[in-house]
């Protein structure tokens, strides 16, 4: 059966007001906090998401080198480092935000000494000449997988009215 005139304008309307919720993936928290899973962004893999927003806030979880598309870490520390700065960076935007508007990065690593320098080199490329956000950058026994690297972020976007 065919839809004619009136009955389906009335539906395809229906249709799009529907369209949003629909392609909201979880529901907001009773405050209004917002779970955050972009497209091309990693899976997660446990009891954890990607990252959620609270009022004008983005909070994005502890990233590392994982390669979306595969699922799987990426070869070389340097680009390991780059890729997991990319993987909050797609989050963080998928919000409005930019890396500009990170308030704060903790950076976790398993060697200061090897490690630190590429972090503070990717920033680098990825800022600019800054500003940088405020960092804290902590070493660690040992992180999922046996990774290298891992990086968390918060970020100011203001929600649009």
């Amino acid at each position: 059966m065919r839809l004619q005139g009136i009955p389906a304008l009335l539906s395809m309307a229906m249709l799009a007001m529907m369209l949003p919720a629909m392609a909201e993936p979880f529901p907001l928290s009773p405050a209004g906090v917002k779970t955050l899973a972009p497209d091309g962004a990693i899976q997660s893999t446990g009891t954890w998401n990607l990252g959620t927003r609270a009022g004008d806030f983005v909070f994005v979880a502890g990233m590392r080198g994982i390669d979306p598309k595969t699922n799987k870490l990426v070869e070389g520390d340097e680009a390991r480092i780059r890729q997991g700065f990319m993987n909050m960076k797609l989050i963080a935007e998928s919000e409005g935000a930019t890396l500009r508007d990170a308030a704060r990065i903790v950076v976790y690593v398993t060697d200061m000494f090897r490690f630190r320098p590429l972090v503070n080199k990717v920033q680098a490329e990825l800022w600019g000449k800054g500003p940088y956000p405020p960092r804290t950058i902590l070493e660690v026994d040992r992180l999922n997988q046996d990774d290298i690297f891992e990086v968390e972020g918060t970020f100011y976007a203001p929600v649009k009215k």
